[in-house]
């Protein structure tokens, strides 16, 4: 999904004859799908790690391109904007250790990509938002000079017009008005990859999609943006807003966000994911496979090229993968959970995710009835803006009806499926243990990293809005705690 483009500028030509590719994509998609066996297999665990380039000062250090190329590491991958970089983690088998394996290379990428930074004056962060970000960080100066990323610039600005405007309320409420879409390289993830059997791919992604508010309650980490406390996990509505090409109008109707939580639970199959992205998004990036690479049209199975660049232009926050490699399988990739704090959180956070969605899966399609999907999409949104404290929509056993109860109240009560979950799928004890443990003591302790991050600007006045000198001292306290990789509920304050 991160391959580069030769151009920027698209003829209506272009739209119709990348239409044209998506239908026959969507065609070989669905005969794919249908052949017997196909994706079967041991499942495996993967991920994506964003990061932050800082200076000295703790700002922003436009270094991306510099620092790719002192690594020469192919799995080190440039974003939007210049003082933004990738990890692409090797995937895992499941039946490998994948959590310890992930952990361990997450360590090691930061400590060779830090001793590369600190040659150059610099730092690396693992965050969701960088606290010590300025307006003068954003626009055509901070953009990676890349094709791809250009081109998508140009074409969300050609559909909106100028004028991207983010309206976040909280504790310091904050609203401006972007001329780009460079806001949106503020948010920085750590997105999850989960080999499925396609099979199950649609009660795997409906527990996926049900369970992300409590993965997003416990995990929050970017609480604020210029200054301004805002919700605990405020990448969320940045994300959607920085990037949103609707034309504000109550009495026309509009495209759904590019950036959504979904239309609906999944039917019947993964086909169903990818057709709707099809349906109701206007391509972005109208750029036809053999200007991106040689396709076999006769191969088994296709790379579906056309299908892929349009899939990376709707950002989901749970999304679809389809994967020619291997034999061909399918994924989903979890986008909701934050950079950060450490290591040791972030795999965390993706073993509770997958653990509760696995421990769900059995009795999903009796579960779900009590859960309609508009509730769902409730719940996600609350869970970013209060985190443990918010009040989500969740169904008892048997009782006949969901009702409203804390956030933290239904990941306690979650843990034990979440176990059970890593249990059938293979995850040793200790490992479950572990990672489990470290959601318990974030639990316990009332302690996430926005909540950290909000506690020690909270000692400069409980009411005032930090200024630079606070956000400066609170990142350096923050980045001297990451450096040991111990679990954010443990860091004092």
């Amino acid at each position: 999904m991160g391959m580069d483009i030769q151009h920027t500028q698209f003829t209506s030509g272009d739209y119709l004859r990348f239409g044209e590719r998506l239908e026959r994509n969507l065609e070989r998609l669905r005969q794919t799908l249908a052949v017997p066996g196909f994706g079967q297999g041991p499942g495996s665990l993967g991920a994506e790690l964003e990061l932050y380039i800082v200076d000295r000062q703790g700002r922003p250090a436009l270094l991306n391109e510099e620092l790719q190329a002192a690594a020469s590491d192919p799995q080190l991958t440039l974003e939007l904007n210049r003082y933004n970089l990738e990890y692409n983690l090797t995937p895992v088998a499941i039946a490998d250790n994948p959590l310890r394996a992930l952990e361990q290379e997450i360590l090691g990428k930061l400590q060779c990509l830090r001793s590369l930074a600190a040659e150059r004056d610099a730092r690396i962060v693992p965050i969701g938002i960088l606290p010590t970000l300025q307006l003068t960080d954003f626009g055509p100066a901070c953009l990676t000079g890349k094709q791809r990323f250009a081109a998508l610039v140009e074409q969300l600005i050609e559909r909106r017009g100028r004028q991207f405007r983010i309206d976040l309320n909280g504790r310091h409420p904050l609203r401006l008005e972007m001329d780009d879409v460079t806001l949106e390289g503020a948010n920085t993830s750590f997105q999850v990859h989960y080999r499925v059997d396609p099979r199950h791919f649609a009660d795997t992604f409906n527990a996926v999609q049900a369970v992300t508010p409590l993965v997003v309650a416990v995990a929050g980490n970017s609480p604020t943006l210029f200054g301004h406390c805002l919700w605990q996990e405020t990448r969320i509505p940045l994300f959607k807003q920085s990037i949103d090409t609707r034309l504000p109008d109550r009495y026309s109707w509009n495209e759904p966000a590019r950036v959504n939580f979904g239309q609906g639970w999944v039917r019947r199959e993964a086909a169903e994911l990818f057709v709707e992205a099809v349906r109701l998004y206007r391509p972005l990036l109208p750029v036809c496979a053999e200007e991106l690479a040689d396709t076999d049209e006769a191969a088994q199975p296709p790379q579906l090229p056309e299908l892929q660049l349009h899939q990376s232009t709707v950002w989901l926050w749970n999304r679809p993968v389809y994967d020619a490699t291997e034999g061909g399988h399918l994924r989903i990739e979890m986008r909701a959970l934050p950079a950060g704090p450490t290591a040791a959180d972030m795999v965390a956070n993706a073993a509770f995710l997958i653990g509760m969605a696995e421990g769900l899966r059995p009795t999903i399609n009796t579960w779900l009835p009590a859960l309609p999907f508009n509730f769902a999409e409730h719940n996600f949104y609350r869970a970013a803006q209060y985190g443990l404290d918010a009040r989500l929509v969740w169904p008892r056993d048997r009782q006949c009806a969901c009702e409203e109860q804390t956030a933290a109240a239904i990941i306690a009560d979650m843990l034990p499926v979440a176990r059970r979950g890593l249990l059938a799928i293979g995850i040793d004890e200790h490992s479950i243990s572990h990672y489990l443990g470290i959601i318990e003591r974030r639990l316990a302790n009332g302690q996430t990293g926005a909540r950290w991050q909000l506690g020690r600007l909270a000692q400069t006045g409980a009411d005032k809005r930090p200024d630079a000198a606070d956000l400066q001292a609170m990142l350096e306290a923050y980045m001297d705690c990451t450096a040991g990789n111990d679990p954010v509920a443990e860091w004092p304050l």
